[in-house]
């Protein structure tokens, strides 16, 4: 039967919810918004990736709502005093959170992936090394091979910046990744 899905997630691309979006994480309607999830309890790579490109998010005029995790989120909370940058421990309203993104980085677990597979926005798996038979890489590699999705391994984030400033500027390319996973749905 697949996994369950949050109901909420299917009304995501409403102008309302998009707007309740903004407003809630305190955003920009114009700016493109990059979600980032790391999970509930975070994710210690991606939290790195994400301080380290801060001035390149600002510098491509992208706005940032990150879920860093609640095991980060002492580290990470002084960002969240940065223009354009919301960090949060924990997203409650997920749906919210989707609304509002553009572009979103995430890990590939079963759950996650699943969702995204409903949102169909353009994303970008970076699939922890350290779960059980690799399985998160395995999720990513299906997506992307049927090129609905960007896998980034985590021994390959130096080319971050280029992957994901090649999608920011490739309007067809974030289209192709929607709809391509949105089939898999």
């Amino acid at each position: 039967t697949g996994n369950p899905v949050r109901a909420s997630l299917l009304t995501i691309h409403e102008k309302v919810k998009i707007q309740e979006a903004h407003k809630l994480f305190q955003l920009k309607m114009k700016k493109t918004t990059v979600l980032v999830l790391g999970g509930s309890l975070g994710a210690r790579k991606i939290n790195q990736l994400i301080e380290k490109n801060i001035p390149f998010f600002k510098e491509h005029s992208v706005q940032v709502l990150w879920q860093c995790g609640k095991l980060y989120y002492d580290d990470y909370k002084k960002y969240d005093q940065k223009e354009n940058v919301c960090v949060h421990a924990f997203i409650n309203k997920m749906d919210l959170a989707y609304a509002a993104a553009d572009i979103i980085i995430s890990r590939a677990g079963a759950s996650s992936v699943s969702e995204l597979c409903i949102v169909g926005k353009p994303s970008i798996f970076i699939p922890s090394p350290n779960v059980a038979e690799d399985h998160q890489t395995k999720n990513a590699k299906s997506i992307a091979e049927k090129h609905g999705a960007i896998l980034l391994n985590e021994n390959e984030l130096d080319i971050f910046p280029t992957v994901f400033e090649t999608l920011l500027k490739d309007e067809g390319k974030q289209e192709s990744l929607s709809q391509n996973i949105k089939e898999l749905a």
